[in-house]
């Protein structure tokens, strides 16, 4: 059984801040691997399901950010679950906005929730760190991670839930480069060319038509041009 933890406050009113970007990343995973529905567990909300062959356990603490280990300790001692088996979620001010890395044990920068997990189960344990961007001063970071996104951060925020959802598999098959990939073809797909095929000097065809849709070669004689530029 590996768990799978979000970070988050509870409560309708924290519900799109960007603290709680874990939770969001939970809920995408839980709608496009068609886990089973919420329900109340280990003082949060979980759903379980399976990601390729493994068994996934999604944990959603409801005990608060600075207290998310009370709900993370209680699940790993009722699976006896390993630090290596909790993959955690969490908002990450260091990183831009849209961009995701995978870490593996070390400190917590921090950072309240992961704080908490640490005194529970120590810090060998991977985490999913998701960009949200900083304030540019210290004094207001609690007020900007307790903000909800505004509408033009789902210019990224919405593909890059797509992107989780779409690597969870390999994350869990413990093949975090190859879930990043995923994660970059949602957030920075390769360009397209817009169907139009490309002329030799790698421009498109004059007038946006295809080379087959120009117009016809001109045969007239020079006699016939001469006479046509007087008409």
């Amino acid at each position: 059984m590996q768990i799978f933890a979000g970070l988050g406050n509870p409560g309708k009113q924290y519900a799109n801040n960007r603290h709680n970007i874990g939770f969001m990343a939970l809920d995408a995973i839980a709608d496009a691997h068609g886990f089973g529905p919420w329900k109340s567990k280990f003082q949060g909300l979980i759903s379980e399901g399976r990601l390729g062959g493994d068994r996934v356990l999604l944990l959603k603490p409801e005990t608060f950010m600075n207290r998310s280990g009370q709900a993370v300790g209680e699940a790993m001692r009722f699976y006896k679950a390993e630090p290596q088996d909790l993959t955690v979620f969490h908002d990450e001010l260091d990183l831009a906005p849209g961009k995701l890395k995978v870490k593996l044990a070390g400190g917590h920068a921090g950072h309240n929730g992961l704080r908490s997990i640490h005194g529970h189960i120590g810090e060998a344990y991977r985490r999913v760190r998701i960009g949200i961007g900083h304030p540019g001063r210290k004094e207001l970071v609690a007020s900007y991670v307790l903000h909800d996104f505004a509408r033009s951060d789902h210019v990224w925020l919405d593909p890059l839930m797509h992107g989780l959802s779409d690597g969870a598999v390999s994350l869990a098959q413990g093949d975090p480069a190859r879930f990043m990939n995923a994660v970059a073809l949602r957030v920075a797909p390769p360009r397209s060319s817009g169907g139009q095929r490309q002329t030799k000097a790698g421009k498109p065809p004059a007038n946006g038509q295809p080379d087959d849709e120009q117009k016809a070669p001109d045969r007239r004689t020079a006699l016939q041009k001469l006479a046509d530029r007087f008409r």
